[in-house]
């Protein structure tokens, strides 16, 4: 027995020393006695010094989590179903701490196989249970990192699946029921991506950017971590904050982690976790999110990377396009720009837009991406900028006009119909409108819209100043080819009309039609007109194009140059007209025919004069019609110009031309004229025929005459093409000295021009002459110049157009050059005569004298010859020489008395009234119709002078000093007569008949009688 006691207190003690030697704990648990023994060692492990530990109080110990494990050991223990008891739990300190513990135990059973006792050893694993937590969630931070990774790279540039993964991991080895990834815009802040939130606020969540609450504004200011406990008991909640309210009332959240996404010193967003227990995240977790923020920073930045690069490559691509488009389209606009609009709207995700032009007043849509109907042909009529809208901005020279709600803008100014159209009728929130700018001019915009509150970022604004440059590239590029493509046709155009020009030396018709026909096509012309302006009225040059009514109207009419008309207004300015809208203006509204005609007939609704100015003179000018309403460009206006410049040198040249070839058929004209003055010498009426028939050809006239005065009428000494019915009338109706032409002709004016004659007053107070001309002869311009020696009117040349159309000023000269010449040719006629007949005389005085000097004392013979001379030089019919006695006259001669009368005109007889006449002292006794006298006359001889058909009778006296001796008769015959001094002729005669006489009267006898000749030469000339 005491070795027994001895042996086993041995044992005892080996025991104790084995529990101190070793590391574990080990315990001895008498469970049918339920006492339960540890060792030292255990009580030192775990803390339970002075602690009397029951099987029940160890129980109390293991951690909730592990405690149905345990049990489920123990109880497989001890039903055999395991030989041991191997388990692993966590086991509290006394400090409340919790220790991982690996716990094996051997049973020992009793009768029956039941577990009496068991015997183990508990060790303590915290730390080998710490390092295979850490390899754990490293493993699963790998894993998570790993799977985000390959989201990002199955998803380049795409956020939102990065962002689910990043959620749900975090989410997950946080511990936590909700995440929330926020990005943040400037002050705004929105839900990009939502975890686990309750249906009711992840709707609130979703409701769209929003300002950034103060929780965000913390983290922006640079806190590295945000963590409310419990929300209820947060300030923000407690204030009513929006946010911090759903957070709890919405989301049911109770504890929040929140970490900033940065990048550098920009805050990019947030990444929360959520837990809807009142449980605070560690710092583990904490930095485990932290880890995830950085991992969603650079998918960010990776997505920032991709998508620059996408969109440069995007770019690139749209610009490549754009550019083969424009070289696939050199100088037109239209594919190039809807290129650029379909390219913009899609990189800057526009709904849709414009591409609008600018001509200095209002904006033109040129180009459109998906535009509403409605908004469009609201648009169509152009835009009108006003200070301080989109457009208006533009002209103000702003960058550009961004407008992030247009409802606002319209709520704001409900009178402006832009932004309630837009609204309205396109559907529009946001706009963007960028200039066209080359340099400091304004050539139009283009127009990004969309039809949600969404502002454009700053890139997607510089992309479309991107494509705004492009589109001012390809304008000037534009610009440039139709410069040149432009100055290539003017050229062309040019040589052609100058090719005309050459081809058609002096003819103004084709050239005119050319230069009409070119100007038209290259200023894109409906129709046009030229006129030419001769200082009174415009002429009709070329018609190209007119409309059938109006063309039907044009000819019967020509440009009136009315005030207010634009010939009228060219006259006025000498400057281009531009009708934006004929049928707009208050000419065309007040009924002003020549207007009404153009736009009625013609269909013409914008216009455009150019003036041909040769100096600062108007001599003629183009019209230009448009059939729509739109104005002509200045580069078109110029180039109206220049083909108006090109007429006036055509004109110029086709003036010096024709003055050329004018003044050679002039001149061949004069060479013709002296050829027939030559070749006729002393005789008029070939000269006078000739110089009509060259004067109408030179002048472009109708019908003329040339017309001598003749005591009070005007006697017609040539005439050419004049109308039969007004010829007869002429005939019937000799022209009076009291007609109102020959009234001016007879004052001396230089000449006579009158344009029309029926708009005189004299046609309309119904002159005979003026209604003859103008009705029968079918005359209604004149021009007329008189033949003047010094200051006297011989007669006058006149010429006569049937339509209106004034002489020009060379034509007047050359007409008063031929009225000089018939002058010339009159004078140089009459020198001929008189020479002639100064000759005849001097021959007819020398054969008296022969007689006188071969029959002295013979008078007989001498008074026959004397009689015989006179009869001949001065176209005597009848005559005779009378001697008087003092109480009777007596013929002692006569001639061409027939045998009958011969004997009753020798018988003496007593003086008569005319005798007297001569007796009383008169130079010489002229009788016009000695019808009228013969009558006062008892004389045979008288009788015998009647019945011979005498008409006009000439007495000259035979006078020696004072006192008569006789006289020389002359008479005519009704419609005889030859030379216009017969009167001196006679003198002549008598003088030769008596020497005594010639010494007593001399040369003043002889200038009496042409003197009193030239007093009765017109009634005289008239008869004859």
């Amino acid at each position: 027995m005491t070795s027994r006691t001895a042996e086993l207190h041995e044992n005892q003690e080996r025991y104790a020393l084995v529990s101190q030697a070793v590391a574990e704990g080990i315990y001895d648990w008498d469970i049918e006695n339920n006492a339960l023994w540890v060792s030292p060692r255990l009580i030192e492990i775990f803390g339970l010094q002075g602690l009397s530990l029951s099987a029940a109080d160890w129980n109390a110990r293991v951690h909730p989590d592990d405690f149905e494990d345990y049990r489920a050991a123990l109880r497989d223990c001890f039903k055999g179903t395991t030989a041991r008891l191997a388990c692993e739990y966590r086991i509290r300190l006394t400090n409340g701490e919790y220790r991982w513990v690996e716990d094996h135990g051997l049973p020992i059973r009793g009768a029956a196989e039941r577990v009496v006792r068991l015997v183990g050893a508990v060790n303590d694993i915290t730390e080998r249970k710490e390092a295979e937590q850490a390899l754990r969630e490293s493993l699963d931070q790998q894993t998570a990192t790993a799977e985000v990774l390959q989201v990002i790279n199955s998803s380049p540039g795409a956020l939102a699946p990065v962002f689910d993964v990043m959620l749900d991991k975090a989410t997950h080895l946080c511990e936590a029921e909700i995440g929330v990834l926020w990005t943040y815009s400037g002050e705004q802040m929105e839900a990009s991506a939502i975890l686990g939130a309750p249906p009711r606020y992840a709707e609130f969540l979703r409701r769209g950017a929003r300002p950034l609450s103060p929780t965000h504004l913390r983290l922006q200011r640079g806190e590295p971590v945000i963590q409310i406990v419990d929300v209820p008991s947060y300030d923000g909640y407690l204030q009513g904050l929006p946010l911090a309210r759903a957070l709890f009332d919405l989301g049911r959240v109770r504890t929040i982690l929140m970490v900033p996404l940065r990048k550098d010193e920009a805050v990019l967003g947030a990444f929360a976790v959520y837990r809807r227990e009142v449980r605070p995240f560690s710092d583990k977790q904490t930095a485990l999110l932290q880890n995830f923020a950085a991992q969603a920073v650079i998918a960010m930045e990776n997505a920032r990377l991709i998508t620059e690069t996408r969109e440069a490559l995007e770019q690139q691509t749209a610009t490549a396009e754009v550019l083969g488009v424009i070289n696939s389209s050199p100088g037109d606009l239209t594919p190039v720009f809807q290129a650029i609009l379909e390219k913009a709207h899609a990189l800057c995700k526009a709904s849709f837009g414009a591409l609008m032009t600018y001509d200095g007043e209002r904006f033109y849509p040129v180009a459109h991406q998906g535009t509403p109907a409605p908004f469009r042909e609201f648009i169509a009529r152009g835009i009108q900028p006003q200070p301080g809208d989109p457009f208006g901005r533009m002209v103000e020279e702003a960058p550009l006009s961004h407008i992030h709600d247009l409802l606002e803008i319209a709520k704001q100014y409900p009178t402006e119909p832009l932004p309630r159209a837009a609204v309205d009728l396109g559907g529009i929130r946001t706009l963007l409108v960028v200039p066209l700018r080359k340099d400091a001019t304004l050539l139009g915009a283009i127009t990004a819209y969309r039809q949600d509150v969404n502002p454009f970022t700053d890139k997607q604004i510089a992309l479309l100043q991107n494509f705004a440059a492009q589109a001012v590239i390809a304008m000037e590029n534009a610009r440039l080819l139709t410069e040149t493509r432009e100055a290539l046709e003017q050229q062309t155009a040019t040589a052609e009309v100058l090719q005309v020009i050459n081809s058609s030396p002096g003819e103004l018709g084709p050239v005119f039609d050319a230069i009409l026909d070119k100007a038209m096509l290259l200023c894109e012309v409906a129709f046009g007109e030229l006129h030419t302006f001769d200082g009174n009225r415009f002429y009709t040059a070329a018609l190209h194009g007119l409309p059938p009514p109006y063309a039907e109207i044009r000819a019967k009419t020509s440009l009136s140059g009315l005030p207010g008309t634009t010939s009228g207004r060219i006259l006025e300015t000498k400057l281009p007209v531009h009708h934006l809208d004929l049928a707009a203006e208050e000419t065309y509204q007040a009924g002003v025919r020549t207007r009404r005609d153009v736009v009625d007939l013609g269909g013409a609704r914008t216009g455009l004069g150019i003036p041909l100015l040769k100096g600062n003179k108007v001599v003629g000018v183009i019209i230009c019609y448009r059939q729509e309403v739109q104005p002509f460009t200045d580069k078109q206006i110029a180039l109206l110009e220049n083909f108006a410049a090109q007429a006036v040198i055509a004109m110029e040249n086709a003036r010096l031309i024709n003055e050329t070839r004018e003044a050679l058929e002039q001149q061949t004209a004069t060479a013709e004229v002296l050829q027939v003055i030559n070749s006729s010498p002393g005789d008029l009426a070939p000269v006078f025929d000739a110089m009509l028939e060259k004067a109408m050809r030179l002048c472009g006239a109708a019908f003329g005459f040339m017309t001598i005065i003749d005591g009070e009428r005007s006697r017609t000494v040539a005439a050419r093409g004049v109308p039969e019915a007004y010829a007869a009338f002429r005939e019937r109706n000799p022209t009076p000295a009291t007609a109102p032409i020959a009234s001016r002709v007879r004052k001396g004016e230089p000449f006579i021009h009158t344009v029309d004659l029926k708009a005189e007053r004299f046609y309309g107070e119904g002159d005979p002459q003026r209604r003859a001309i103008v009705d029968l002869g079918g005359a209604r311009t004149l021009l007329a110049a008189p033949l003047m020696r010094d200051q006297a009117v011989l007669g006058a040349i006149q010429v006569y157009r049937t339509e209106v159309r004034s002489f020009s000023d060379k034509q007047i000269a050359l007409l008063q050059n031929f009225a000089a010449q018939a002058v010339i040719a009159m004078e140089n006629a009459r020198l001929l005569t008189e020479t002639r007949e100064a000759l005849d005389r001097q021959t007819a005085t020398a054969e008296v004298l022969q007689v006188i000097n071969s029959s002295p004392g013979d008078l007989a013979p001498v008074y026959d010859v004397i009689l015989e001379k006179a009869r001949s030089l001065c176209g005597v019919a009848v005559g005779g020489l009378t001697l008087y006695d003092g109480k009777h006259l007596r013929a002692v001669t006569v001639h061409g008395f027939s045998q009958q009368f011969v004997e009753e005109a020798l018988h003496p007889f007593r003086p008569g009234p005319a005798h007297k006449r001569l007796i009383c002292g008169e130079r010489l006794v002229h009788i016009p119709d000695f019808m009228a006298v013969a009558s006062e006359s008892t004389h045979s001889a008288t009788r015998a002078l009647v019945e011979m058909g005498v008409r006009t009778t000439l007495l000259v006296p035979l006078r020696k000093d004072s006192a008569l001796l006789g006289y020389i008769a002359a008479n005519r015959l009704a419609g005889c007569g030859k030379s216009r001094d017969f009167g001196k002729m006679v003198m002549k005669r008598a003088r030769s008949g008596n020497p005594g006489l010639i010494k007593s009267t001399g040369y003043e006898g002889a200038k009496t009688n042409e003197l009193g000749w030239k007093q009765h030469r017109p009634t005289f000339s008239a008869a004859c």
